[in-house]
C-alpha cells in the first residue's frame, strides 16, 4: 500500500541519501523522498519496523497534523535559504502559505503553539546558522553576506547577528571554536 510519511529531523540532503541507502539493504520500496517526507509501498504491519528503523537514525515518524504542518514550515524555510542569494521574493508569510496552500494566520498560529517560537524568529535563527557558515568559507566577506541573504546593509546582518549569538561578526570569524547548530536543534 502506497503511504506518505512525515519525518522529524530530516533537514539535510545528506539524510536522504542514508536513507535511501538503509531502505535498499532492508528491502523496503521507497518510491519518492524529499526532506522531510518519506513515500513509500508499505503494509501497515511493517510501520513499526520503520519507526525503528528510522529511530536508529535519528529520525521519527511525525504522526499529528500540527506537527506535520510545522515540519513542512521548517523544510520550506531551510530549502529557502539554500536558494543563494536570498534576494526578497516577497513576504516570507506569502511565500509560505503559496507553498503550503494554506492560509498564513493558520500557518503561523499551528507553527507558535507547536515550537514556542515565530516563524519569523526561526527564519532569523536559521539565517544566523547560514552565516556562521559563510563566514567559515574564506570566499566571500560581510557586505557580500549581507547582500546573499537580503539583509538591508552589513550594519543589520551585523547587529541581528550579535542580538542571536552574543558575538560580533569579526569575533566569530577570528575566533578558534565556530560553533554552528544543528538545523534540526533550531527551536
Amino acid at each position: 500500500m502506497v503511504k506518505d510519511f512525515y519525518i522529524n529531523n530530516m533537514v539535510y540532503d545528506r539524510c536522504i541519501k542514508g536513507l535511501k541507502d538503509e531502505f535498499h539493504a532492508h528491502n523496503i520500496e521507497l518510491l519518492q523522498v524529499e526532506l522531510g517526507r518519506l513515500r513509500l509501498d508499505i503494509e501497515d504491519h511493517y510501520v513499526d519496523k520503520l519507526e525503528t528503523l528510522l529511530k536508529e537514525h535519528g529520525f521519527a515518524l511525525i504522526i499529528s497534523t500540527e506537527d506535520k504542518l510545522t515540519e513542512k514550515v521548517k523544510i520550506e524555510l531551510i530549502k529557502l535559504l539554500n536558494m543563494m542569494p536570498l534576494e526578497n521574493k516577497g513576504k516570507l508569510s506569502d511565500i509560505l502559505a503559496d507553498k503550503l496552500q494554506r492560509d498564513y494566520s493558520k500557518i503561523s498560529k499551528v507553527f507558535s503553539t507547536t515550537e514556542g517560537i515565530t516563524i519569523e524568529k526561526y527564519f532569523i535563527k536559521l539565517k544566523i546558522e547560514k552565516i556562521k557558515e559563510l563566514i567559515q568559507t574564506p570566499e566571500y566577506n560581510f557586505m557580500e553576506i549581507s547582500q546573499m541573504l537580503d539583509y538591508s546593509n552589513v550594519n543589520h546582518l551585523s547587529k541581528q547577528f550579535k542580538s542571536e549569538t552574543g558575538m560580533s561578526l569579526r569575533d566569530y570569524k577570528n575566533g578558534r571554536k565556530n560553533f554552528r547548530n544543528p538545523l534540526d536543534k533550531i527551536v
